[in-house]
């Protein structure tokens, strides 16, 4: 492999750790309806670990009897899009990235709103550290996760072909589709805590590779 693409989100840091700083900042916000900041924010993080996480903001204002605020909702979802993000690289990640750099071209490919992920780059502070990296959104409607373009897009930028390059991902239900049909080497990392460690399989998106950290990448390059 001359070139190794990552996915972002529960692969280069951990995704809760967004959810918490965004939590944290909306608790803050909106301390006037929601109460204390501490324990609104508490609250948030126990909603995200239950069966309300797609709904988190609905499900505290239904239980500080607040549901028909829909502007308030709105808002409380833009801040949580929109601020700036208390995260970090892990570990291995930093490891790796550090590693690679002067061996191999490095890229990143992660869907989303640009906002945040945006946002999660500059938090990050990864633009220096690879060469390349691609928001899905920033491509138009539809072009995200398992669509191939962005696949496509950052070969040709890179300047690999197809069999050169490696994705490393987190989510099975969409993550590998797409360079699995392009030849790609697929690498899925299981993270302990990662959101997404048990999303079911898609059609076509069986890794090649499965791996629990980024420092056992190095075993499987040639």
């Amino acid at each position: 492999m001359k070139a190794l693409v990552f996915d972002l989100d529960d692969t280069l840091y951990a995704e809760r750790t967004y959810a918490y700083s965004g939590f944290v900042a909306v608790a803050t916000s909106f301390a006037k309806p929601l109460g204390d900041p501490a324990v609104s924010a508490a609250i948030m993080r126990g909603l995200f670990d239950s069966a309300h996480r797609p709904r988190v903001f609905n499900e505290i204002l239904k239980q500080q009897n607040l549901s028909g605020e829909a502007q308030l909702l709105a808002d409380m979802i833009d801040t949580f899009r929109k601020h700036p993000p208390h995260i970090s690289l892990l570990a291995d990640a930093d490891a790796a990235l550090t590693r690679f750099k002067p061996t191999h071209k490095l890229g990143i490919i992660t869907d989303g709103p640009t906002v945040q992920q945006s946002a999660k780059v500059k938090a990050l502070r990864l633009t220096g550290r690879v060469d390349e990296i691609i928001l899905t959104d920033e491509l138009g409607q539809g072009f995200g996760k398992p669509h191939p373009k962005a696949f496509e897009t950052i070969a040709k930028r890179l300047g690999m072909a197809h069999d050169e390059c490696a994705y490393i991902a987190d989510n099975l239900a969409k993550d590998f589709v797409a360079p699995n049909a392009l030849g790609w080497t697929t690498v899925h990392i299981v993270r302990a805590d990662g959101i997404y460690r048990d999303a079911p399989v898609a059609d076509g998106g069986v890794p090649q590779h499965v791996i629990e950290s980024l420092d056992e990448l190095d075993t499987l390059l040639p």
